[in-house]
C-alpha cells in the first residue's frame, strides 16, 4: 500500500471521530469494513466474509452469546469489530504513573524531555503539545498539516473533501505507545523516533496547509534547534508513552 498503518490505542477517544489517515471513514464501524474489502489489503466481498463465518460454528455460537441469534450479516460484523477496537484501552504507561506522581518516577533525562514537549523549555520553545496535547496526545478537534512535503505527493483530507486548504492535512495519530509502532508518519518514511524528532526539529516543509504551530510569528518555518541531549530527551519521553500491560494483555492476543 501506499500508507503506513497507525495504531489502534484509545481509538475510542479521538476527538474527530474519523478514522484513516484521510478521515474518509466516519465511524469506527465504517472503518472496520474497509480494510476487508480493499483489494491490496485482504480482497474479499462482505458476502463471502458472511458466508464464510456462518458455515464455522465457533463464529455462529460467538453472534449468538453477543447479538442473541446465530445469524450472521454485515452489520453485526462491523458493530463486533467496532467494540474489539474500543476495547484496545491504554492507560498504564509510565507516563499514567507519572501523572499521579508528579513525575517523580521519571529519569531527569524524560522530565527533560516532558518539559521540552510541553514548551517549557528551548529556544524558540517546541509545540508538540500544540497537536498532541490532550490526554490522548491527539489535537482533539484539529486537522493539522506538519510539513512533511511540498509539492504534496499524498492530498490526505484534502483528495477526498477536495478543498484546496485541506490539501497535505492527515489525521494525527496518537503518541501512545508510539515507541512500538514503526515505521512513522503516514508514509512511513521514518524508521525510528530519533529520525522523527530530527525531522520536527529541523525537517518541516514549508507549504501553504502548514498548521499554525509550526510557523514562527513573523511566518517562517520554526526550526528548533534543539542540542544532541535535547533531542534524545525527547524521546525518551515519548518512550514513557508505552504501556507494556497493553502489548502483553492476553486479551488482545491470537
Amino acid at each position: 500500500g501506499t500508507r503506513n498503518a497507525m495504531g489502534l490505542s484509545n481509538a475510542r477517544w479521538y476527538q474527530r471521530r474519523h478514522f484513516f489517515w484521510d478521515e474518509r471513514a466516519n465511524t469506527l464501524e465504517d472503518q472496520v469494513l474497509m480494510p476487508i474489502q480493499n483489494p491490496i489489503e485482504m480482497g474479499m466481498t462482505l458476502d463471502l466474509l458472511t458466508q464464510r463465518l456462518a458455515t464455522e460454528p465457533f463464529y455462529t455460537n460467538l453472534f449468538a452469546q453477543a447479538f442473541g441469534t446465530p445469524a450472521v450479516n454485515t452489520n453485526r460484523i462491523s458493530r463486533a469489530l467496532a467494540q474489539f477496537v474500543r476495547s484496545i484501552i491504554s492507560v498504564q504507561s509510565k507516563y499514567d504513573i507519572g501523572v499521579t506522581e508528579n513525575f517523580t518516577n521519571f529519569t531527569a533525562q524524560e522530565n527533560l524531555g516532558r518539559q521540552i514537549f510541553f514548551g517549557q523549555v528551548g529556544n524558540p520553545p517546541a509545540t508538540c503539545a500544540a497537536c498532541h496535547g490532550t490526554d490522548n496526545f491527539v489535537p482533539g478537534p484539529a486537522l493539522n498539516n506538519n510539513g512533511l512535503e511540498y509539492p504534496y505527493v499524498d492530498l490526505g483530507v484534502g483528495g477526498i473533501t477536495g478543498d484546496t486548504n485541506d490539501l497535505g492535512k492527515f489525521k494525527v495519530p496518537s503518541l501512545r505507545n508510539i515507541e512500538l509502532t514503526a515505521p512513522y508518519m503516514h508514509d512511513g518514511r521514518f524508521t525510528n523516533l530519533e529520525q522523527v524528532v530530527e525531522f520536527y526539529n529541523s525537517g518541516v516543509v514549508d507549504n501553504p496547509n502548514l498548521s499554525p504551530p509550526l510557523r514562527n510569528p513573523n511566518g517562517t518555518v520554526r526550526r528548533l534547534n534543539l542540542t544532541a541531549d535535547q533531542k534524545a530527551a525527547l524521546v525518551a519521553l515519548l518512550k514513557t508513552l508505552t504501556d507494556t500491560n497493553l502489548a502483553t494483555d492476553v486479551k488482545l492476543s491470537d
